[in-house]
């Protein structure tokens, strides 16, 4: 029996087999921006202790980081309407590098303004990169296997995402946790802001390499030839592509809110799992990272899952099972706040791994000429990451309680149920 040829492989895969060296450059995009995503919930952590920060205040770390999203979605769809994907990626690398190395300025003067300058430009490059990477993915092969295609490739998001969590509760955690009276007795001898400086300058080390290694992928991507999407093959119609077009797609603005209060329940729920682990379990920050690293490991089990299980099953149903496996594990973490309730927030990221990718495929099918500005918008609903962690802090301080702060992400998985099972269907 002869070998199969690339068009034969091409249509028994979901990887066109012509174009398996710009897939693979544009799926490591996805770990890689997992290590700064998931690098925050340790900053959170980290700059309460450096900053003295509430559980408020610390949740604007979020808020400045998803702003840029916000902020810089529709200009990167924009940007790649006008020039092409491969000039997007190679941009939001670049910020991204930029925005990274900024973290040593920001050390040395001390200033928690400054990181969130930060925070803000490194966000704004990984906006290119995601608005580029998943509508890319999504459009380079068959639309019959698009969200299996973007369920594998973001299945790299959550080992990036592991990394950093790892490398920050190794390298940026000291493990050194003063108590009330120590911290007073360090006032007094006059030596409490050299131990807050030497917390701060913790950060740098991670955030250089990291920029570095940008730079390095950049030259990469800018050295591989990209092929023409099936979506770049509406040139003719692009003057008509429109936001506002949109508005004629219930299934894509339904899709736009889910997107938001998903990003919103995983951001939400990451940024203060430490915080949970800690108030209800009594462990060490350290352990607690550990505890956070474990949990991202489920969700990057979750992704391969749900990408195997989507050979058998449609991912409509699959995302409002897991949606509501979710809403009763954290109802059980509400109203059981301990160990169990840890383990039971720990069990979610399995669930909601699949929600990003299946969520973003589901919204921009069909539409053509639009499927830019669409995907620039999808990437905006991200600021979701903004908006609930402040929330989740507001309720946590007020309610002293970070287990009733955890209704937030079981209300956000109620409409994500609601729309993979309803409010997905495109008629």
């Amino acid at each position: 029996m002869s070998a199969p040829t690339n068009q034969q492989k091409e249509h028994l895969g979901f990887i066109p087999a012509a174009n398996f060296v710009p897939f693979t450059l544009v799926t490591m995009l996805f770990l890689i921006w997992g290590i700064p995503n998931n690098l925050n919930d340790i900053l959170i952590k980290q700059f309460m202790k450096s900053f003295e920060l509430s559980r408020f205040q610390a949740g604007f770390i979020q808020s400045a980081f998803y702003m840029g999203y916000f902020l810089l979605a529709i200009p990167s769809g924009l940007i790649m309407k006008r020039y092409s994907y491969k000039v997007g990626l190679v941009l939001g690398l670049f910020l991204f590098a930029v925005g990274c190395f900024l973290f040593w300025p920001a050390a040395l003067a001390g200033a928690y303004n400054l990181f969130l300058l930060a925070l803000f430009i490194i966000a704004s490059g990984l906006t290119f990169l995601e608005t580029g990477a998943n509508i890319f993915i999504v459009e380079m092969g068959r639309p019959q296997s698009a969200e299996r295609r973007l369920n594998f490739s973001q299945a790299f998001n959550p080992i990036g995402a592991i990394l950093g969590v790892l490398v920050g509760t190794v390298f940026i955690f000291s493990g050194i946790e003063h108590d009330a009276d120590k911290i007073a007795a360090m006032k007094l001898a006059g030596n409490y802001q050299d131990y807050l400086d030497e917390e701060t300058m913790r950060v740098v080390t991670p955030y250089i390499v990291l920029s570095i290694f940008s730079l390095l992928w950049m030259v990469f991507i800018l050295l591989t030839k990209f092929p023409k999407l099936r979506e770049e093959g509406f040139s003719e119609n692009a003057k008509q592509a429109s936001a506002k077009a949109l508005l004629k797609y219930p299934y894509f603005y339904r899709g736009v809110l889910s997107q938001f209060f998903y990003c919103g329940a995983q951001i939400g729920t990451w940024s203060f799992f430490i915080q949970y682990v800690q108030d209800y379990t009594g462990y060490s920050e350290k352990t607690g990272g550990y505890f956070l690293t474990g949990t991202l490991v489920a969700f990057g089990v979750g992704r391969f899952t749900a990408t195997y299980l989507m050979k058998y099953f449609r991912p409509e149903p699959l995302m409002a099972l897991f949606s509501l496996i979710n809403v009763g594990l954290v109802a059980v973490a509400v109203a059981n706040p301990g160990l169990v309730g840890a383990w039971c927030i720990f069990f979610t990221s399995f669930f909601m791994s699949l929600m990003y990718p299946t969520n973003f495929a589901l919204s921009i099918r069909g539409l053509g000429a639009n499927t830019k500005i669409a995907g620039s918008i999808m990437v905006m609903a991200i600021v979701g990451g903004a908006f609930f962690p402040p929330v989740m802090g507001f309720v946590a301080e007020h309610l002293d309680s970070m287990a009733w702060a955890m209704i937030v992400p079981l209300l956000c998985y109620l409409y994500i149920g609601y729309y993979a099972a309803f409010g997905s269907k495109m008629h």
